[in-house]
């Protein structure tokens, strides 16, 4: 049984998610908390093992509550919010800061059922996850955006033809932040899904665009895919690879969810596969269930190097544990050493140009 607190200010919020997480057998709401004053007692006494925490409260907001929490107390943390560019660009610091996941609040954009879905999928995958305490410093690194600059290591290469994919849900965006801070602008376009809702993928775009070398945008639909630029799939859509003429693009639409989710990685990774063949590489990171590892084999079979990060460094051992057991990664590595490998992989003369 997982042990939840509900932690928001809406008295209908707290009644809708604690009637919705009822219907479920493995999960309790063990308790509710109209703000962190509340919560931090509740918290003692009632030792949840999940906290979902809405970022706009009295009296203490919720972001210096995470700070505080991550510190002192580290307990898995779910970020539900509304759908507002403020709230947004909060969740998303709120993950740099230690929760992990974020979710929109129910009548944001989606049905009651459908957010408690979603909800349910981020509880279960939350309870498995594994924290640290933050200290102030790291705190504050997290909370401030900064720009790793990396050596041009590529230089001098043809990366038009080359494509990097990578996918990630739970945990994704710490991981995703790690590795692309440390890319260098030569870099051949890439691709990312990350499990995410609606608004907020904007914001998490954004978010790495300021800390980044390479260029962060969130995809639109007929964007050209082009070296030293990263797209992520917008949030409610799916986004595929596809080549016109001489060009990579991609192409965003909606679609029926694929492993619950959209956009689904298993989407993403399938397209490589099929219109960039061996002159991609793909990366699975951090995330509950099994997207992506299909995909991923398919992108392996049809001839691009393939990488899943290992179980040590994951957050929540998951996706990539499932497509190590299809064989679909050709290396298994701690998230400190896929950047590396990224580079390597497309310098290497198995890319073939198109």
């Amino acid at each position: 049984m997982i042990r939840v607190l509900v932690v928001d200010d809406s008295a209908l919020v707290r009644k809708l998610l604690t009637e919705e997480l009822s219907r479920y057998d493995d999960i309790e709401v063990v308790g509710t908390a109209v703000d962190p004053y509340v919560a931090r007692e509740k918290i003692v006494t009632l030792k949840p093992d999940v906290i979902t925490l809405d970022v706009e409260m009295p009296r203490m907001d919720g972001l210096s509550f995470l700070v505080k929490l991550m510190k002192h107390y580290p307990v898995p943390v779910i970020i539900v919010s509304s759908l507002t560019p403020k709230n947004s660009d909060a969740a998303i610091r709120a993950l740099s800061l230690g929760a992990v996941d974020v979710i929109a609040k129910p009548g944001s954009a989606m049905s009651v059922p459908d957010i408690s879905r979603q909800l349910v999928q981020s509880i279960r995958a939350a309870s498995r996850a594994k924290l640290v305490k933050r200290t102030d410093t790291a705190a504050s690194a997290a909370a401030a955006p900064f720009v790793t600059r990396g050596a041009p290591v590529l230089a001098g290469l043809s990366m038009t033809h080359k494509v990097i994919a990578l996918g990630a849900s739970t945990g994704g965006t710490q991981a995703l932040e790690t590795v692309l801070t440390t890319l260098p602008p030569a870099m051949p376009g890439i691709v990312i899904c990350q499990h995410m809702p609606e608004k907020f993928t904007a914001s998490f775009a954004d978010r790495l665009n300021s800390v980044c070398a390479i260029e962060v945008r969130e995809a639109k639909d007929g964007d050209v895919v082009i070296p030293g630029v990263a797209l992520i799939a917008p949030g409610n859509f799916h986004m595929m690879l596809t080549l016109s003429g001489a060009q990579y693009q991609v192409r965003v639409k909606d679609g029926p969810r694929v492993h619950h989710q959209r956009p689904a990685v298993d989407v993403l990774f399938s397209s490589v596969a099929k219109y960039a063949g061996r002159n991609a590489v793909g990366a699975i990171f951090t995330g509950m269930g099994a997207d992506g590892a299909k995909g991923l084999l398919q992108m392996r079979e049809a001839g691009a190097h393939t990488i899943a990060q290992d179980e040590a460094s994951c957050v929540v051992f998951g996706m990539p544990k499932e497509a190590i057991k299809l064989g679909a990664a050709a290396e298994i590595l701690p998230l400190d050493q896929i950047a590396v490998a990224l580079q390597s992989s497309v310098a290497h003369e198995r890319l073939a140009a198109v």
